[in-house]
């Protein structure tokens, strides 16, 4: 059996400000203070003698191959995604970019941001434009109903709250 496997799909092009801030954050920190410590942590092991045997050497090398894949990955991203900077004309509605506050029939509340793929947290409660949960709450408006999938049952959920961050 090999080790091929498809390509994942491309998520969405869209991001945050604050999402493209961390992103450019990551890569800035990657590149001007960690990719520095791990090429002299690889170039101090290489003056001990040989390599083969050399775990910090080995290690290090695989370390900067990381780095230099992660931050390949990021500016790649960070070319090809749209900023969505801009608040919409119709704030009862959701769109890219809100906050929205669900409760269900229990009085329970959670609320929501619906962010773009490279910057989803769903413990932060940043949840992808492209997960389920977010596909089902777009387009709707305050006190619409929505039924979304928890476990083996649907749950019903109210939408009480829209906001956007100025």
């Amino acid at each position: 059996m090999g080790r091929w496997r498809p390509p994942r799909p491309r998520g969405s092009r869209y991001i945050t400000p604050e999402g493209a801030q961390r992103m450019r954050a990551e890569v800035k920190q990657l590149w001007e203070v960690e990719r520095p410590r791990v090429t002299q942590a690889v170039s101090d092991a290489a003056k001990l003698g040989d390599r083969s045997e050399n775990a910090d050497y080995i290690y290090g090398k695989k370390r900067l191959r990381e780095i230099d894949s992660r931050v390949r990955f990021l500016t790649k991203r960070l070319e090809e995604v749209t900023v969505v900077d801009r608040i919409p004309e119709d704030r009862d509605k959701v769109y890219f970019g809100a906050w929205v506050t669900l409760e269900d029939d229990d009085g329970k509340t959670v609320t929501y941001r619906i962010v773009g793929p490279d910057e989803f947290d769903v413990k932060a409660g940043l949840i992808s434009m492209d997960s389920p949960v977010a596909r089902a709450l777009l387009g709707r408006r305050l006190d619409d109903e929505v039924e979304l999938r928890s476990g083996d049952e649907w749950v019903t959920y109210y939408v009480v709250d829209i906001r956007y961050q100025d």
